[in-house]
Formats: structure tokens, sequence, C-alpha cells
């Protein structure tokens, strides 16, 4: 796929973007939702290579296509490394699945009821690497924990700065500014991310656009103006901690909203299953994820 063949696809396909971009500080978390136990690595570089396996495993899998998958969110790490015995970026494009690239280094800690990013050192050449390899997008994940507007308008400053730097360099940003949903203030929060967003969108100059990676809204369709909105290519949510069949039936609620799940679509996935149980707890998933993504489900008034 070229650039314009993925960007039809993201911004028309019918399907989800699976989330397999697990970094240092969850990738333990990953490992023992996959069967994997703390105590099967003694270094870092043992962790990183059985999460690895884990992806390369789904990626390479016959249930994981562009059919239902239309895009993937990777890790560093996993950009660099292959699948399949080629480049994952390039195993990913040839099964029709747009690459995107996590950059965010983490979480700054709370101030204003958010987490700011944490800076991001070299982030130029890390652009300019992932577009030599393929990849199409990136994603940066900020959180608000509270409706404190001052705080999210923060948020959402500093992502579009990030973004303005990635479109500089050729790809598209995913901008994620998550509400948490455990919050006691998350429908409050969700209306002030809506106003903010809004304004940061309708200041954009040029013909750039920007997807949005959003939590599943308290209040069913309240981003639908962010779907509809002319700088947004696509609007995608996470599963946030939702079990796959909450947040599934969440997604339904929501038009033109698609999944971008993480847990909620590898929570069935363990590493002593052989290849057919594997491929068929995989197909289930996204089965179950594609349908909530593509047929949705009236709200009543």
């Amino acid at each position: 796929m070229n650039t314009a063949d993925m960007t039809k696809k993201i911004a028309a396909g019918r399907g989800f973007i699976a989330a397999l971009d697990q970094s240092g500080g969850s990738t333990p978390k990953a490992l023992k939702g996959y069967g994997i136990e703390d105590g099967a690595w003694s270094s870092d570089e043992e962790m990183f290579a059985l999460i690895h396996q884990m992806r390369s495993r789904i990626i390479t899998s016959d249930a994981f296509t562009g059919d239902k998958v239309i895009g993937a969110i990777l890790f560093e790490r996993t950009m660099d490394g292959e699948a399949g015995g080629k480049p994952v970026p390039q195993a990913l494009a040839d099964k029709g699945v747009v690459p995107f690239l996590k950059i965010d280094k983490g979480l700054e800690d709370e101030a204003n009821g958010v987490q700011l990013m944490k800076p991001m050192p070299g982030l130029g050449a890390l652009l300019d690497r992932a577009r030599g390899l393929g990849v199409f997008g990136t994603k940066e994940r900020s959180v608000i924990n509270l409706a404190n507007r001052e705080g999210i308008a923060a948020v959402v400053t500093q992502q579009f700065d990030v973004a303005r730097e990635v479109l500089a360099h050729g790809l598209v940003p995913i901008i994620e500014p998550e509400v948490n949903i455990k919050s006691a203030e998350r429908a409050e929060a969700d209306a002030i991310l809506l106003d903010e967003l809004t304004k940061a969108l309708d200041a954009m100059t040029g013909d750039d656009k920007v997807m949005l990676k959003l939590s599943l809204p308290a209040r069913a369709d309240l981003f639908l103006p962010l779907v509809e909105h002319p700088r947004v290519l696509r609007v995608v949510a996470l599963s946030g901690g939702f079990s796959r069949t909450e947040a599934c039936a969440e997604l339904a609620k929501n038009t033109g909203v698609i999944a971008s799940f993480s847990r909620a679509l590898l929570s069935d996935l363990r590493a002593q299953m052989d290849d057919a149980q594997f491929d068929a707890a995989l197909g289930e998933a996204i089965d179950e994820i594609y349908a909530a993504s593509t047929a949705k489900a009236p709200v009543a008034a």
C-alpha cells in the first residue's frame, strides 16, 4: 500500500485499529495476561523478546488481516523487529493493515487533574526513521482525570504541538487525550474535552488532518461533531479498562467511531495455546470488535 491507499483505508475502511503498543511499563502486565509470569525473564531484553513473540504471533495469524483490522499501532521495538521474516511495518502492509507508531515516552505526574506527556527527545529522528520504514502515522497519549478546564486545555495544546511536528514529517498523528472512565467527573471532562478539541481543530491551517483516539464517552454520540469535523480523518476509541463485552457495547452506541483496543483485543490469548486455539480466540475477538465498529446500535432518546 502506498500513502494514498493507506489514507483511503484509514478514512473510510470498514474495521478497526489494533493497539499492539504496550511499552516498558505495561509490558509485564501484558505478558501476565498472556500467561507468562514475571519470573520467565531475567532482563529487559528477554522481556521485550517475549512480548515481541506475542505480537509477531498476532500479526502473522491467519485471523489478523486487513479485511477487519485496518490498522495497527506499534511500540518502537516492534516497529524495528520482524514478523514472518519481514520488517513488521512491511508485514502489516502486505496484509492490508496500516502501520502506526506509539511515540510518547510516558506521562508526567498529575497536575490540574491531568497528566501531560513527558518530553520526547529525538522525536524528529524517530519520525524520519518511522516514515522510512513505511509507517503511516503516530499515536501519543495523555490522561485526563478531572474536569479541570485549565488542565484539559493544556493537554490539548501539548497534543496539537506534537501533532504539528508529526505532520511536518509527513505522518498522520493520532491524538489521544484519554479521559479516565473511572473518574467521578467523567461526563464533565468529556464535555470540556469536546470543546477544547473543537477549538484546536478549528484553528488548524492548510489541508492537514489528524486522527483522534478518545475514551468512550459517558453520553453516547457526544463526539459525533468530531467524527464529522473536516480536520479529522477518523475517530477511534480506546477500551480504557472496560472488558471487551462492555467496550463493544459502548462502542456500538457511538456513530462513526471505530475501535482501537488493546487489552480488550488480547484478553483471551494465551502463550500456551496451540496455533488453532490461538487463531480461533483471536478471530473471535476480532469479529466482536469489528461488529461493534461497523454495525451501530440505535440509542434510546
